[in-house]
């Protein structure tokens, strides 16, 4: 009998939990004092409660916290304070970034140059709360809501934030409120506004790459910028995808062995839980029956190079170029695969 896995558990985003905190600080400052739980409505009609972790308050301002739970997710943001604190201004609702949330400084991302790392949607779920609760108190819904994150300026040195151009400190992020754990998609999500940030920068050269090693010797072996480099990780197909739509002239995609052979073999998601390398597919492919036992691409290559990793780089190379050569503007993308060992010595190209 087999034990049913643990469901894992959601958690809530940055946005989430800086809209419950505007309502509660909206509460002390409109007169109904703070609450022991705000309660808001997510974008797709769910009314989670947030418990307060800080409250405090003035003649004319309110502040309130509350502590990011993300769940079973590994997100950096997990166990932060996220504070919103609320004044009245004379121009609608305005947002400012606090201490630890960061401000734009490139073009390219959802909010323009010079505006606190708010993104959209956490935007109109704050004003959204703003408008609603001055309807209901007869207050005027002109606010002023900085949000600020403490240590979020330490934080954000563990998340994209410096290479997007977002200095000072952490997003705050969420399209629907909700942290789905091991989600991929804010994954991806950060690899898409890379290449929008490149693109508003004129950058015609990108690369993405598997892990660290393989970025440094990628940037050092082009030339290229911290903004050229993209976090792809794993997701490569996300990467490949999103530039067929928004094009750049030259990509190169950089890995270790392992990752590129199976790239070549037409994968799409390079993590271990999603497939392997088909060992007995290389055997048959370059006649060397040995490759079959080895055991690992680390291993093959070891036992048939340079041969091994110049076919994987090359295969990888066609593999790419056959599905992603022409944007969907019907330019070309022109594309070039770098392969690493361990210690970041490279073993083959392909271009």
């Amino acid at each position: 009998m087999t034990d049913e896995p643990t469901p894992l558990r959601r958690g809530w985003t940055t946005g989430a939990c800086a809209t419950a905190a505007t309502r509660a600080a909206l509460m002390q400052l409109w007169g109904e004092g703070f609450p022991d739980k705000a309660r808001i409505t997510l974008p797709k009609g769910e009314r989670p409660e947030f418990a307060l972790s800080y409250k405090n308050f003035g003649t004319d301002w309110a502040e309130a916290g509350i502590i990011k739970d993300a769940g079973d997710d590994p997100d950096v943001t997990h166990g932060a304070e996220i504070r919103a604190r609320v004044t009245r201004s004379n121009g609608g609702v305005v947002f400012k970034a606090g201490a630890g949330v960061g401000t734009v400084t490139k073009a390219g991302l959802p909010i323009g140059v010079g505006e606190p790392a708010i993104n959209p949607v956490p935007r109109d779920m704050m004003t959204a709360q703003v408008v609603e609760m001055a309807a209901r108190l007869g207050q005027s819904p002109d606010i002023e809501i900085t949000i600020s994150i403490p240590d979020g300026d330490k934080i954000a040195l563990k998340t994209w934030n410096p290479r997007l151009g977002i200095l000072g400190g952490l997003s705050v992020l969420g399209t629907t409120g909700v942290v789905r754990p091991f989600s991929c998609a804010a994954w991806i999500a950060s690899i898409h506004r890379g290449v929008d940030v490149a693109r508003a920068e004129g950058l015609m050269h990108l690369s993405g790459c598997t892990g660290a090693t393989s970025e440094r010797v990628v940037q050092a072996h082009h030339g290229l910028t911290d903004a050229a480099m993209l976090d792809m990780g794993d997701f490569v197909g996300g990467m490949l995808k999103y530039l067929v739509k928004h094009p750049v002239p030259r990509v190169t995609i950089g890995g270790g062995i392992g990752k590129i052979a199976k790239l070549a073999q037409g994968e799409m998601d390079l993590h271990s839980k999603r497939g392997q390398v088909d060992l007995q597919f290389w055997a048959d492919r370059l006649d060397l029956p040995e490759i079959a036992s080895a055991n690992t691409a680390l291993e093959a290559s070891q036992i048939a190079r340079p041969i091994f990793a110049k076919t994987v780089a090359e295969i990888a190379l066609k593999t790419v170029n056959a599905r992603f050569k022409t944007a969907f503007d019907g330019t070309s993308i022109e594309y070039d695969i770098v392969v690493i060992d361990r210690a970041g010595a490279i073993l083959a190209t392909a271009s």
